[in-house]
This record gives C-alpha cells, structure tokens and sequence, in this order.
C-alpha cells in the first residue's frame, strides 16, 4: 500500500517535517544533547569496528567459497574429460568385439588392431581376448616388450593381486551381457590400472571377452588438462582412502600435502569405487593475520572522527536541510521522468495530485486537474455514465487487481486506450487518505494483439481449408492439442489417429517420457534441437481408411511451453496406385522387350541349334554305320558317345540361357557382380553376331564391387545395345576390318554420382546423326523401317531405375564419324570383392565338330548347318 499522503506539494510535508524536527531537538535538555554528542560518536566508532570485523569475516567466507566452487568445476571438468575418454574407448571395443564374434576380424587380425587401437591411447596397456573359458585366445601389451599371440587353448595368467578383480569382472561381463569396470590393482610392473570386460556376443550368447588394461596413473596426467593441475591437485582415491595417483609428487617422506579444500566425484563410468579428489588452498592467509593491524588503523580513523563530531554536531542541521533538499529533487526528477501516469483522489474523488506524465498523455495542465470533480475533462462525452459507474466500483475498493481498460480523451478531442490500476492511497499514521492510479497507454498494444489475433483466425482458416491433415500432439500427456478439418474428418477428434500417423513418420526422442506422469522429462530438452528431427516424409498406410498418406513430422514447442509434435498427413492413394499401375506397365514391356528381341534372332538362334545337332546326327550315323559293320570298338564307341553328349549339352545350354531370358518374372534386386551379367550377355549376343559375321571383345576389370540390382534387366539393356551395334554394322555393310564391337566394364568417379561402374558399348559402324541422338530415347522412335521404338527407351528406364545413367555419343577422327558409344552407369554396393580381370577376344565361334571333320563310320562328307564367320 502507498505511504503518499495527498496534499498539494511534497515541497510543503517536508518543510513540516523539518519543522518538527526542530522542535523536538530544541525540547531536549542540555545535559541530553551533551550526551548525544558524547557517545554517538563512541557508538559510531563501536559500531564500525563491527562492521570492519564483519568485513574480513565475510570477505574471508567469500574467498573459502569462491576457491570450493573452483575445485569443484575443476574437478568436473577433469571428471568430464575422463569420462568422455573412456566412453569413447568403450564404443570402440563394443564395435570391435562384434567384429572379432562375426568373424570379421580372426586372431591372426588381432595384434594390428589392437595395436592401431592403441597408438592414440596411452592409457591403455594391454588387450586379451579371453574365450568363454577364460583362456587367452590372443594378447598384445603396448610396454616395450610385445606379447605374441598365443595358441588358443592357453590360460591367460592375470596378476596374482588382481586376479580376483579380474575373476569378479568376468563373471559380472558374462551375466550381465555389458561393458564391466573392475577394482583397481596392481599389474605385472606395479602400477595401479583396472580393467574393462566387454562381452563378446554372438546371437545373444556369450562368447567371451575382450579385456583392456586401463593405466591410473596415464589417465591423470594425459586427460587432466594442465589448466586444472596448474590451478589445483587431482587425485584418484580407492574406497580404502588411499591417493591411487596425483597430478602431485610425493613429498620426500612419501606424503603428499594435505589441501585444506576438497571436492570428491565418482571416476564415471568406471563405478568401480574409485573417486576424483580435487583439492585446493587459500590463497591469502596472510589477510586475516594482519587483522590487527587493519582493526588499528581503523580504531584510529574512527577517533579522528569522534574528534570531528563536535563540528559534525554543529553542522548537523544544515545537513538535514540539504539532504531534504536533495530528496525532494529526487522525488521530482523521479516523477517527471516516469512514463506512467499518476493521478491521486481524495475519498470523494477530487484530483488532488497528477504528474507530468499524465498531464503529457492527456493533453491538460495540471492547474486544470488539480481540484475537478467528476466528470473528469479527459472523460469521453459519449461515456460519461460507463466511467461514473467505473469511479464508484474505484472508491469503494472493488477495482479489479487487472487494472481497468478505459477510452481517454486527450484535450484535443483524439482518443487512446489506457489501463488503470488502483491502490488505496495511506498516510504516514496509516490512515486511508483518498486512492493512487496509475495509467498507461496500450493503444499500440492492443493494435498488435488485434492484428495478432486477427492473424491467427487467418491462419486457421487456412489450416481448416487444407486438404491434408494437420494435427499437434503433447509428447508427454499425450493429449491432442490441434487438427484441421481435414484430421477431424478422416480420424475424428481422438488423438489416435495421431498415433497411427506417427508410428510410422516420427522418430525417437532422445528420453523416455514414459516412465512417470508427473515428471517432466523434458523440461531441460531444447524444442530448437529437436526441430530439424523427423523432416524426412514417410508413407503411412491406414488400414481402416484403406488410404496411403505422405506424413510429414517435426518437434515445435507449444503456445504454453511444451514439447508437442506436429503431423502433415497428405493423402497419396491416388498417386501410389497410379504408381502401381506404372510398375506393372513397365513389367510386361521389359518383358515383351525381351520376347520380340528373341523373336528377332530367332533365325540366328535355329541357326546356333543346328549346329549341335546336326553333329549329333552325324555322330549317331557314323556309330550305326560302324556297329552294323562290326568295326568299332567299346572305346571308339564310349569317345563318340561323348562327343554327342558334349553337342546335346551345348544345345541345352543354348536353350537353357535363351529360356532365363525371356521368362516371366517380378523385379528382384540383389547382389550381382558385373563379370557374371557381361559374360551371360555376350553368349546370348553371340548368336546374332556370328551370324551377321561381327567379332565382339570384352573387358572387365578386377576387383570390382558387387552390384545391388536385377540381373536380368541389365543383361537385357547390354544385349539391346550390342544387339543395335551389330545390325547397325551389317546394315553399313562394313569390311571385315570394321566388323567388331568393344565391350568395356570399369570403375569411375564422378561428382554427382560418385562411385560407379561404366558399362560401355563401342562399334565402328557409321555413327548416328545429332538429330536422331536427340531423339534418340523417345518412345515409338526408331531408324529401323520394322523398329517398334520401345528398346532404348526401354533401356534408360531400366538404367534410371537403377539410379544410373545412359548416354551415346559419335566417335571423331579428323572430323569424320570412325563409330558410335554407349554408355551406363550403375551405382555400387560399398563392400568391394576381388574379381578377375578378363580381357577375351571372340571372334565368331565354329562348332565343336567343324564340317570336314571325319565321323567314325560316316566317312568324310560335310556336315550340315555350319557357320561361316
């Protein structure tokens, strides 16, 4: 409640006052003013001392405190960078006890490991793989002396005082199935280290341990940093109180010193009893011996002032003067240079006091104020009777504690908005004298709230006329605090619908909200951190609407603070089926592609299958021509049985390959090395080469990585071009010199598309014209008078698919077309396999039995069917 008490001037209460003052001071006896101006100085000086003392007692507390609170954070920090150092470790040992248990890393692997481990570690002093039994299956220490690896089998002999340490952790490691820290002890060489056991899993059963040794004393002196050890002494105790290792020498004797300030912290994530100490010392301990001293020269500074006192008695009052003086300026600065208007009433509502602020934000001076009864001049005409009923609720004290929103008149005539809060206005002896307001100006306020609000019933309508869904969920109630007409639509007003858009487009919180209702588990969790989480769209099939959606997921905080999740839901059923049906379209034209390629070399695929059998049938003669004449024997007989086995089986072969070609079946990606897909390739393209009489050579290089794609697709993209190049040199009819095509297959690099593997086709025929290269992928565009216009583009769907590329592009030599390449590429797997260079020059094949070759019992006539290149 105000003390001002309502009169028209400060200026006039403080002239009062000094009045009284006066009087009380001259009402006073001599013998009492003697004794004020005796012993008030003596109390003064008394009173000082104390606050000397309280001074260095303080100051003393401050510099204990300041000095814990450096320990303390030098000891955290030294506790952090242990800790970071050895959950660092630990991952990597997780990730290589998995390579060692999935056979990705064998006991001859080990040492280099372990060693390329341990070259940027030196706080680690041994690796042992022990086996399920304990036996050391292979070993490496990073002192001077290497251990070899030894033979499994063999038992791995810990420390005679560690060895129940070791044992303990073990057996922890194995039932627990995690990373177990052991107790300290001491190793072979004396020093103080521990151990981490990391299980090794293999499906879930324990297959042994890897087991490193951790130097005590190497993890103080390489990850404390030397800031801390300048500043402060680190320590690492054991749970006996014993100093394990310190950033401090050991005094002669072998003690250290003892610092006066300590701070303890577990070794985490060790949790093996052993604890951080981070100890400090005053700095000025000197300062509170020379107390004295200080006490003295202050008692002598205070009597100095006791002599003063008499002329400080004298000059007292015109001190009091001043000082009012300077306060009642004070109060009028403060005043004039509030922003917020004043105004005081007496009980019956008469103005009895307003400052310049509110005299600026009405316009009226405060002569024409001060003393008017209601009706106020500031009072609107058209609100008269609201503000007389707002007055009356203002003096009997039933004023809301909100303040009061009101229309202000300005002298002009111009209007602003204005809230006014009310207090009651008591004097000095406690009485209620009259009522304080103050007022400020909202105008501009309200104008934003308005457009504020405006804005937002905007911004929902919009939202409302979404065609997709949008829906905020609290991530720790649960409770849905938004959706649009869409969401209402479609899953109703339940927050189910949330879930199941979000079981499949959100993804996980790095904390478990869970556990207990009533805690806030996130209420540390930044919302900026979590805003770039779950921008990835993801595609959620709703069952019960039997609709696909495009979901679209973030992390916001919520209008009152909280975390909440907002989904777009787009409804993509149309989009998906229609891609459904584009799938099944482009199946059945890959696989008429392959149909009318066949039927094409139909006529060179009767030729390749006469062959064989037209050996068999002169074999078969030959052998009935032999029998019937009783001159053959059992081993004539079993060689040229072979020999027609041999042609049958080509046959089958030929068949067998033509038959996986063209046969019906889905899309199925998988691993595929690209020597495999070339070499099926070049023998169904065989067929239509040696029949058009052109030679093929092919190169693939070594150690190429696998392919993650359908073999057959690619097989077919390959024989469509090589079968275009091969009719595109017989139709040039090109000499000999010319008849071949080039079929390459290397790694590249290229910036948009990084690692890839270059499939190439080059022929010497006679080049494209830029016009049809232009046009060259259209569908039902094709140079052939009985073309069908669907290979190539074909082909660039196949390679796009694949996520690679296809291009062609004429050969130049001295500005003349020499042939014509093409080209795809192909993405890689990134686990690379050691593959066999081959380089292989075919020219057109002869059959097994060439047409002058003698047939036992047939003579020498010439077989039928044979091949000319």
């Amino acid at each position: 409640m105000s003390t001002l008490s309502p009169g028209p001037s400060p200026s006039g209460s403080k002239a009062g006052q000094r009045r009284l003052l006066g009087r009380w001071w001259r009402r006073q006896s001599p013998a009492r003013q003697d004794r004020f101006a005796t012993f008030g100085p003596l109390a003064a000086v008394l009173l000082f001392l104390a606050a000397i003392i309280s001074a260095f007692w303080y100051l003393r507390n401050e510099e204990i405190e300041r000095e814990t609170e450096a320990v303390k954070r030098d000891t955290e920090i030294a506790q952090q960078q242990i800790r970071l150092r050895l959950i660092e470790n630990q991952e990597q040992l997780v990730r290589m006890a998995r390579e060692f248990v999935t056979r990705e890393i064998d006991v001859a692997d080990f040492t280099p490991q372990a060693a390329a481990f341990s070259n940027d570690r030196p706080e680690i002093t041994r690796f042992v793989w022990l086996a399920v039994d304990r036996r050391a299956r292979a070993r490496y220490s990073t002192q001077a002396e290497r251990e070899a690896p030894r033979p499994a089998g063999e038992q791995n002999p810990p420390p005679a005082a560690g060895r129940s340490e070791t044992d303990w952790a073990f057996i922890a490691a194995r039932d627990l199935r995690q990373p177990i820290y052991s107790r300290p002890f001491k190793d072979e060489q004396g020093a103080m280290v521990f151990q981490v056991h990391v299980p090794m899993l293999d499906r879930g059963v324990f297959a042994g341990a890897l087991v490193v040794d951790y130097s005590i004393d190497t993890l103080i002196r390489h990850f404390v940093p030397s800031e801390v050890t300048r500043r402060h002494t680190v320590a690492v105790i054991d749970e006996q109180e014993r100093t394990i290792a310190s950033t401090v020498l050991p005094m002669p004797g072998g003690e250290r010193p003892k610092a006066p300030i300590l701070h303890d912290v577990p070794l985490a994530p060790a949790a093996n009893g052993l604890v951080l100490r981070g100890g400090g010392y005053r700095t000025s301990v000197g300062l509170i011996g020379n107390t004295l001293f200080w006490m003295v020269v202050a008692l002598s500074v205070l009597t100095l002032w006791m002599l003063l006192g008499t002329w400080r008695h004298v000059r007292r009052r015109t001190q009091i003067q001043d000082a009012l003086v300077q306060e009642t300026n004070f109060r009028r600065a403060m005043e004039n240079s509030m922003l917020t208007g004043m105004r005081a009433m007496d009980v019956e509502g008469r103005v009895t006091y307003v400052n310049p602020a509110f005299c600026a934000m009405t316009g009226f001076t405060e002569q024409e104020l001060i003393g008017r009864l209601p009706p106020y001049p500031y009072w609107p005409a058209d609100r008269i009777d609201e503000n007389h009923r707002l007055l009356q609720q203002e003096l009997q004290g039933r004023s809301p504690a909100g303040g009061i929103e009101v229309k202000v008149m300005r002298k002009n005539g111009s209007l602003f908005d204005a809230r006014m809060y009310v207090s009651p206005l008591v004097d000095s002896r406690g009485h209620q004298t009259g009522w304080m307001t103050s007022m400020t100006n909202i105008t501009e306020a309200k104008r934003i709230r308005d457009q504020l609000s405006a804005s937002h019933e905007r911004f929902t309508t919009v939202l409302e006329g979404l065609e997709a869904a949008v829906s905020v969920q609290s991530v720790q109630q649960g409770e849905l605090l938004f959706a649009n007409r869409s969401y209402r639509l479609w899953f109703g007003a339940d927050a189910k619908g949330h879930a199941l858009l979000a079981s499949g487009a959100a993804p996980s919180l790095p904390v478990d909200v869970s556990a207990h209702d009533d805690e806030d588990h996130l209420s540390g969790l930044p919302a900026q951190a979590l805003s770039g989480l779950g921008n990835n769209p993801r595609e959620v099939y709703a069952a019960g609407l039997d609709k696909w959606f495009d979901v679209r997921a973030r992390y916001l905080q919520w209008t009152d603070g909280r975390l909440a999740q907002m989904l777009i839901a787009t409804d993509v059923t149309a989009r998906r089926r229609a891609e459904e049906l584009a799938e099944q379209q482009a199946e059945k034209a890959q696989v008429s592609s392959r149909l009318i390629t066949m039927g094409e070399m139909a006529s060179s695929v009767a030729h390749e299958l006469n062959q064989p059998l037209t050996a068999i049938t002169n074999y078969c003669n030959g052998m009935v021509s032999r029998v019937k004449a009783d001159s053959i024997d059992r081993d004539a007989l079993l060689a040229a049985l072979g020999k027609t086995a041999r042609q049958a089986e080509r046959a089958g072969q030929i068949i067998h390959r033509i038959r996986a070609f063209v046969k019906k079946s889905e899309p199925q990606r998988q691993a595929a090395q690209a020597k495999a897909i070339v070499n099926e390739a070049v023998e169904l393209a065989s067929i239509e080469l040696r029949r058009r009489n052109v030679a093929i050579h092919h190169y693939v290089a070594q150690r190429l990585p696998d392919l993650h794609c359908d073999p057959i697709l690619i097989e077919q993209v390959l024989l469509n071009l090589l079968k275009n190049a091969a009719e595109a040199i017989d139709s040039a009819k090109l000499p000999a010199s010319r008849r071949h095509i080039e079929l390459r297959v290397v790694p590249r690099h290229t910036p948009d598309e990084g690692g890839v593997i270059e499939f190439s086709v080059t022929d010497m025929g006679p080049g494209l014209p830029e016009e049809v290269i232009a046009r060259l992928y259209e569908a039902f565009f094709s140079t052939k008078p009985e073309g069908m216009g669907i290979g190539l583009s074909l082909c660039r769907s196949i390679v796009e698919s694949h996520r690679g590329r296809i291009k062609a592009q004429n050969l130049y030599n001295a500005g003349f077309v020499t042939g014509c390449r093409f080209a795809f590429t192909l993405p890689v797997e990134t686990t690379a396999r050691h593959e066999e260079t081959t380089l292989v020059h075919q020219a057109p094949s002869q059959p097994d039995v060439r047409p002058d070759e003698p047939v036992p019992g047939a003579g020498n006539s010439p077989a039928v069917g044979t091949t000319t290149p």
